[in-house]
């Protein structure tokens, strides 16, 4: 649960606003002055900080830049009175998340605070991982697994993170893309300095515009993120979504950061880089992008990284849902080695999941959970430029083939172990020919 430092000395402010964040699923802590709270908020605090400007003693400016001189990336939103808010606009300049204008609406406070607590999460999430990054005798669980292509990418993010020069992030869905761009940015020298993450997908040109590169609407909470990410670390998710039109405007931006290092831009695709070149981009803003390339691997190319990370989520998801991690047999294992992971890593912690609730109800049936549906991915290409659907019908024939052994050729014995219907099950054995009559005995 987030903190919400409040810092008022007007003590019905105070209590207003922590029984409205206690409701809204916060964990407030009232200070009656800014002194209190500097004794009990430090670097590492795990929440934001509300605060009005206008206190006896140290005022809520001063006690905003005392806050920034220990930590930069901590979100502080000022409330104020209308006579303050040019001096409130000044303090958004340095650093302050954002302000309110007294009187104002509860909920107004509470979605600032939403999206202010998002960005400390990603915050201390990226701190975490810098120490785990930088101490190699630590087991690091967000980037786990000790195969080749593991290490080689750890190896990637910790020499590139020396670098300011941009760098395109390129894996499949699922397969850790953002993580890997978090870990770059908590191991560099910007990890105190803002962490800015924008998903082009997720708006339509003119709004992407606005969000990018301004102007910003009076009513808007948020700068132009190549403003707001100053100092930091931006990063675009979905590139190759950015409309053609835009393309010309991010190039602009990228030849003046060439220059002025003011910030780092991180961009992550879907797709690998031939197609995004050919089909996506224009080739001077591809050519930019990708200064420095990380191909964040596929889980089907990570072998025993496999059972690992499945070992690895189980125990969490036991610890949470009270009960004994399950033991995973031999056939289970080579069941996980060779799943297709369309949905990589994702699909992963959802399978384990799944299977520690089976376990919990004296159930354990891997090879249902592990039967695809082939929706939606007849049109998926791999990291490696294979169809998705090929990897997908092998295992699916392997299953199959699996459980008709195991149960001698019965149909209902089978039927039940991968959870498919009698029709559905006769039209797979017809499509992989798989005769029944091979297994009775």
């Amino acid at each position: 649960m987030m903190k919400v430092a409040i810092v008022d000395d007007e003590r019905d402010m105070r209590l207003s606003i922590s029984q409205w964040l206690s409701l809204s699923g916060y964990e407030p802590e009232s200070f009656a002055s800014a002194e209190d709270a500097l004794a009990k908020i430090d670097s590492n605090y795990p929440g934001i900080v509300v605060s009005d400007i206008k206190m006896p003693g140290m005022d809520g400016m001063q006690f905003f830049k005392k806050l920034m001189g220990q930590d930069s990336a901590l979100p502080v939103i000022l409330i104020t009175g209308h006579g303050d808010v040019p001096m409130a606009v000044e303090a958004m300049r340095l650093g302050a998340f954002n302000f309110l204008e007294k009187p104002f609406e509860p909920e107004e406070l509470t979605h600032l605070i939403k999206l202010a607590a998002q960005k400390r999460s990603l915050t201390l999430e990226s701190r975490e991982l810098r120490q785990e990054l930088s101490d190699g005798s630590k087991i690091i669980k967000k980037l786990a697994g000790s195969s080749k292509i593991m290490l080689k990418l750890k190896e990637d993010i910790l020499d590139f993170s020396q670098s300011d020069a941009f760098v395109l992030i390129e894996g499949e869905a699922g397969s850790g893309k953002t993580l890997v761009a978090h870990a770059l940015h908590a191991v560099s020298q910007k990890t105190a300095k803002a962490l800015i993450t924008v998903q082009c997908s997720a708006y339509n040109e003119v709004d992407l515009s606005r969000r990018l590169f301004g102007p910003v609407e009076e009513n808007d909470n948020f700068l132009p993120a190549f403003e707001e990410a100053k100092g930091g670390t931006l990063i675009l998710e979905d590139i190759e979504t950015l409309p053609m039109k835009l393309q010309g405007k991010l190039l602009s931006e990228l030849i003046i950061l060439e220059k002025s290092l003011e910030m780092r831009l991180i961009t992550i695709s879907n797709y690998s880089s031939p197609t995004l070149a050919k089909k996506n981009l224009r080739d001077d803003l591809y050519f930019r992008l990708s200064s420095l390339k990380i191909s964040v691997p596929s889980l089907r190319k990570r072998g025993s990284d496999i059972l690992d990370l499945f070992s690895q989520y189980s125990l969490s998801f036991s610890e949470e849902y009270g009960c004994l991690p399950p033991l995973l047999t031999s056939e289970q294992s080579s069941q996980l080695l060779h799943a297709p992971w369309q949905g990589n890593v994702r699909q992963l912690i959802n399978i384990a999941e799944q299977f520690v609730i089976q376990a919990r109800r004296g159930e354990l049936n891997l090879s249902s959970l592990l039967m695809i549906s082939e929706e939606n991915i007849e049109n998926s290409i791999t990291s490696d430029g294979k169809p998705l659907k090929e990897y997908v019908e092998a295992f699916e024939k392997t299953l199959i083939e699996s459980s008709m052994k195991k149960h001698m050729g019965s149909i209902n014995k089978v039927m039940e172990e991968l959870l498919i219907p009698r029709r559905t099950l006769n039209e797979k054995m017809a499509k992989y020919s798989i005769n029944r009559s091979k297994y009775l005995k």
